[in-house]
């Protein structure tokens, strides 16, 4: 391995780091709050809004994440709305992950005993009260294993802005081997991919064990 080569591509890869996080930040920032929005739409007592919740959760966990990605490049100008590839991005990945946190949230939820609602209620808490103090609390400590799985596949998803062309970490090495004809930069783009996972699932053993009280 020629580590003068690798000092000299490292730094060309590593610039796409900045679009992978802002994909992987913006995604969690606004995917979250709507999977529990949604969540709690679903879990509503008006018919419309569970099917309209349904249908939308049915197909964007349904279809391949690469083709929301395109349609949303490529077919949206079709109905006259056009998005930049990063914009395209933001777009399709929050609603696609919002989708999975949705039922994630949704599960987490309906997990809590009933008697905890009839108690809150004896208490004279709102549905909102409820929720925020008693039933948000402990269902999040439930639904810490799946966020974790989907917070890293999130990291590795990001690698499918590379098919719209966008300067992230996998696609700088694909410019890269198809210049130099030389792989050794997808085992730095591996490298940096484990590297967060690694970060990831530190983060959210950390966040599983300030919420372990809840087993108390």
């Amino acid at each position: 391995m020629d580590f003068e080569y690798l000092e000299s591509i490292i730094g060309f890869i590593l610039q796409g780091t900045g679009i992978t996080l802002k994909v992987y930040f913006v995604t969690l920032i606004f995917a979250i709050p709507l999977g529990i929005l949604f969540a709690l739409g679903k879990l509503s007592s008006f018919p419309p809004l569970k099917w309209i919740l349904g249908a939308y959760t049915w197909v964007f966990r349904g279809t391949p994440l690469l083709l929301q990605l395109f349609f949303a490049y490529f077919g949206l100008p079709v109905f006259g709305i056009e998005f930049q590839p990063l914009t395209a991005a933001y777009v399709t990945f929050v609603l696609n992950y919002a989708a999975y946190f949705t039922e994630i949230f949704r599960g987490g939820i309906q997990s809590i005993e009933k008697g905890q609602y009839e108690a809150s209620k004896a208490l004279g808490m709102s549905y909102v009260q409820t929720m925020r103090r008693i039933i948000l609390p402990q269902a999040i400590k439930r639904i810490l294993p799946p966020m974790g799985n989907e917070a890293i596949n999130l990291i590795k998803d990001t690698a499918l802005c590379a098919a719209l062309s966008i300067p992230e970490i996998l696609r700088n090495a694909k410019v890269t081997v198809s210049r130099d004809f030389n792989v050794d930069a997808y085992l730095i783009a591996a490298a940096v991919y484990l590297l967060f996972t690694f970060v990831i699932i530190r983060v959210f053993r950390k966040l599983e064990k300030h919420y372990s009280y809840y087993d108390d």
